[in-house]
């Protein structure tokens, strides 16, 4: 069985402490890998402080972590950068530029051991990037432009469009909203994330956890809260409730 945690921001703080103590629980409690990938881009600065505040943050709660040493598509080509994977028990993408993080993984053997690795065991825990790049169209966060906004993702989200920060989008750039649901296919279903909030779930079935709500847009906005349940597959169409 998968298990995902999905935030809208607020990575390696302590209100998801009781988050990864459960998806480690559920997974054996081994080793997690942090990935600060979508912040590359910004520079080894950038990096090295988002890798520092994940492994003080695991290090507090006293699990054994390591930060997964992808910058570019070379390194997700790297035999001994894919095996870190193989006895992982819990893999976080942390936030950035999605769009960066799916340029870097698609197609590569990373990816392709990721998936597997989600369908055998192994917890993904997104934020903001980490959650957005999973999708067949994601954004590039270099850009305000809407009509350049709209890049390709991942794919393994199907029918389904994140927008994390859904409580602060508006005021970084004004407008979001509405383009991003504007933008929607046929049959696709926004879920927009406040900051400090997560999905928790199988992949189908999810939990709201946090301070702020989930926002469902499917014909019409359903939002829910801290304790909700909702259905919502990640590999295709299915209603939520």
């Amino acid at each position: 069985m998968s298990l995902f945690a999905l935030l809208g921001a607020g990575e390696f703080e302590q209100w998801h402490d009781s988050i990864d103590r459960e998806l480690l629980a559920a997974t054996g409690s081994g080793r997690v890998l942090v990935a600060p990938l979508a912040s590359a881009p910004e520079g080894e600065e950038v990096f090295g402080w988002w890798a520092a505040k994940a492994l003080d943050h695991y290090g507090r709660l006293g699990v054994q972590a390591q930060v997964l040493p992808v910058r570019t598509r070379a390194d997700a080509e790297r035999p001994e950068v894919v095996s870190m994977l193989d006895d992982a028990s819990l893999v976080f993408f942390s936030g950035g530029n999605p769009w960066y993080v799916a340029e870097t993984l698609r197609d590569t053997p990373l990816c392709r051991r990721l998936w597997e690795r989600l369908d055998h065991g192994l917890a993904y825990m997104g934020c903001s990037a980490g959650v957005a790049c999973l999708t067949e169209r994601t954004y590039d966060s270099t850009t305000d432009d809407f009509e350049q906004v709209f890049r390709p993702g991942l794919g393994y989200a199907r029918g389904v469009m994140f927008g994390p920060h859904w409580d602060t989008i508006e005021q970084w750039v004004p407008g979001a909203h509405a383009a991003i649901v504007a933008s929607l296919t046929d049959g696709e279903v926004l879920v927009g994330l406040d900051e400090r909030t997560a999905m928790v779930g199988d992949g189908e079935r999810w939990t709201v956890r946090g301070s702020g709500g989930v926002h469902v847009f499917d014909s019409a906005w359903t939002t829910y809260a801290d304790g909700d349940r909702f259905s919502l597959s990640l590999r295709g169409r299915e209603s939520h409730r």
